[in-house]
């Protein structure tokens, strides 16, 4: 992959990109170009949709708030997203935000509430989260976009999940050892095996959904260390020991 360029201001936009193609920007798109990063007329950025890799443009101002974007060259080809889903019990607010940009950060490739028996956040903007994938996504470098999912319920997870993917749950009552160690003698090293991530809510699983977990054929409960942590610290962690482990870390 191309080296990435950190100075460059970068911009996701849904639509084909092409050389030679015009990106008509929304209102708020052409707003936050010219007047919050005061970018000008015929200055560049560098633009991606999730789909055709990260192109060079150039602004073509219209006015203070009406503005498109002039497609030159491709900058970096379209990359595999990490096979990586994370599902999380919801938090609130500010502290929702934050993880849905770190798991972004980190790789993850789809983004699912689970309203568990103890979820204290039980109502979920989607389209806030997806706000804040996006943004995470343009700051980082990251080319494609996390899918959000609306939220479903713990039971309905549980019923449905895959057989062909590997289900890795944050337990505190899981025993102490190596994390990194216990997802690769899970999977014999292999590292093509199809993970998610499970972080439960502050006040842990209860049993009955602990049982629920450990029915599985495909699931493993790792511990993250000896001291408590609080469940958007608990994400980062968690999908850390994932990428070092079985993703693209190795």
């Amino acid at each position: 992959m191309a080296r990435y360029d950190f100075n460059a201001q970068r911009l996701y936009i849904d639509a084909d990109l092409h050389e030679g193609a015009r990106a008509e920007l929304t209102r708020e798109q052409a707003n936050y170009l010219l007047n919050v990063l005061r970018l000008r007329d015929g200055e560049p950025l560098h633009v991606f949709n999730g789909r055709q890799g990260e192109w060079s443009a150039r602004v073509s101002a219209r006015g203070r708030r009406d503005a498109a974007l002039d497609i030159g060259e491709i900058v970096r080809p379209q990359d595999a997203p990490c096979d990586l889903h994370y599902l999380f019990a919801p938090l609130k607010h500010a502290r929702l935000d934050y993880m849905v940009q770190k798991a972004v950060e980190m790789g993850a490739s789809r983004l699912c509430p689970v309203l568990t028996r103890r979820t204290q956040a039980t109502r979920v903007n989607t389209e806030r989260m997806r706000a804040n994938a996006i943004e995470a996504a343009e700051q980082c470098g990251v080319l494609s976009l996390a899918d959000v999912d609306e939220p479903v319920k713990f039971e309905s997870v549980i019923a449905q999940w895959p057989q062909d993917r590997l289900l890795v749950f944050c337990d505190e009552d899981a025993p102490p050892g190596d994390p990194v160690a216990a997802l690769r003698a899970e999977c014999g090293g292999d590292a093509r095996t199809p993970l998610a991530v499970l972080v439960g809510p502050e006040g842990g699983f209860d049993p009955a959904e602990r049982r629920m977990l450990l029915s599985l054929d495909r699931a493993v409960a790792i511990s993250l260390g000896p001291r408590i942590l609080r469940a958007d610290t608990a994400a980062v962690a968690a999908l850390a020991v994932a990428q070092a482990a079985l993703g693209d870390w190795r």
